[in-house]
């Protein structure tokens, strides 16, 4: 009993001289640590007879509890000390310019998106967005595209295992290996599959693009493996083909300039008929013929055509009393067209000298 007042005296007159967290760290240590005043104790009573045994440890115990509380108490005021003692000796000039920290900005392809997305709007349009992983059903045979049919061969697909794994199939049309593991899950090739999704749902009239990301197996200068899509719809009573010239006339005008020249070309899309390509003048060269254009003085930039009456009749829609049409562009072209850049692939490398153009 002794022994334990006398190391509380001692504790209690080195807690008085303390005047840093690092004296107050060298204390706990000297008496709570693996080797501390304390802890010896706390083994040596091992060494005490039974009877005297209890009576000693409640005393270190109340005595340990008593240096833990202190030496908690100690470390709040001395970190407050200290705290103010820092804020004492440093100065701060306010008068100082602040650190410059440039603003961000819209990606480039997110900027003509957003653009494309207005012009629409302006036209009575509504947007509606599908999942990205997608059914074989509603990304091929729903658009009049069966497993058999050699427009598959049009767009490389990635297919997805149904076991989660993911694996890359392309069909080539060049007779080679088409699809090693086809599945009836697809990563979408095109915003398509939304239009099947609202006809199943919504009955005509309907006025809608689908914009968003899509994914085919490409790479180079012009593709890229993912890229962005707006796909368009409207159904209703008496659409004619006029329809789709005055809309994507109104659309490219808006979107470059209203002297830009827009020609229909006749082309094939297994979900409409007929089906054209829009191409526009060669917003490079002036129509004089330049490399981008391959000397022709024209550019493709859209697909559409009339929704062929076999993608009416999977939705259930009645072909004799309702005709649409359907288009397509892809985001990127357009961007590239709109900025003069010849190379896809800078829109994802993130140079920072590129994109602080923008």
């Amino acid at each position: 009993m002794g022994d334990v007042n006398k190391l509380r005296e001692e504790f209690v007159r080195e807690c008085k001289g303390l005047s840093s967290l690092k004296q107050l760290n060298d204390l706990r240590i000297r008496y709570l640590g693996k080797k501390g005043l304390l802890t010896q104790r706390l083994k040596a009573l091992s060494a005490l007879s039974p009877a005297e045994r209890p009576a000693a440890g409640k005393e270190i115990n109340i005595l340990k509890r008593y240096v833990e509380a202190e030496i908690k108490r100690l470390e709040g005021e001395l970190s407050s000390l200290e705290s103010r003692k820092k804020v004492a000796t440093e100065s701060i000039d306010i008068t100082l310019p602040g650190k410059y920290i440039p603003a961000g900005s819209r990606h480039p392809v997110n900027r003509v998106l957003d653009e494309i997305v207005d012009i629409f709007l302006f036209m009575g349009f509504t947007v509606e967005e599908g999942p990205e992983v997608e059914l074989d059903h509603y990304n091929f045979e729903a658009l009049n595209i069966p497993r058999d049919h050699p427009a598959r061969d049009m767009q490389d697909t990635f297919y997805v295992k149904t076991d989660g794994e993911r694996q890359s199939s392309s069909s080539t049309g060049d007779g080679g290996d088409k699809r090693e593991a086809e599945t009836d899950v697809v990563l979408r090739t095109h915003t398509s599959p939304v239009q099947i999704r609202v006809m199943e749902k919504q009955k005509p009239p309907l006025r809608f693009i689908a914009p968003g990301k899509v994914y085919r197996c490409d790479s180079d200068v012009s593709h890229t493996p993912m890229f962005h899509q707006v796909e368009g719809l409207m159904v209703g009573e008496d659409i004619t083909f006029s329809h789709v010239k005055s809309v994507l006339k109104l659309f490219v005008h808006s979107l470059f300039s209203v002297d830009t020249p827009v020609r229909f070309r006749p082309s094939y899309f297994p979900f409409t008929e007929p089906s054209a390509e829009i191409d526009i003048g060669c917003v490079l060269c002036k129509g004089a013929g330049c490399r981008v254009c391959k000397g022709t003085g024209w550019i493709e930039v859209l697909g559409a055509g009339m929704v062929h009456p076999k993608v009416f009749e999977g939705v259930g829609y009645d072909t004799e009393k309702y005709t649409g049409f359907a288009f397509g562009m892809g985001v990127e072209r357009l961007t590239m067209l709109k900025y003069g850049i010849d190379d896809i692939r800078l829109f994802y490398e993130n140079d920072l000298r590129f994109l602080r153009q923008f």
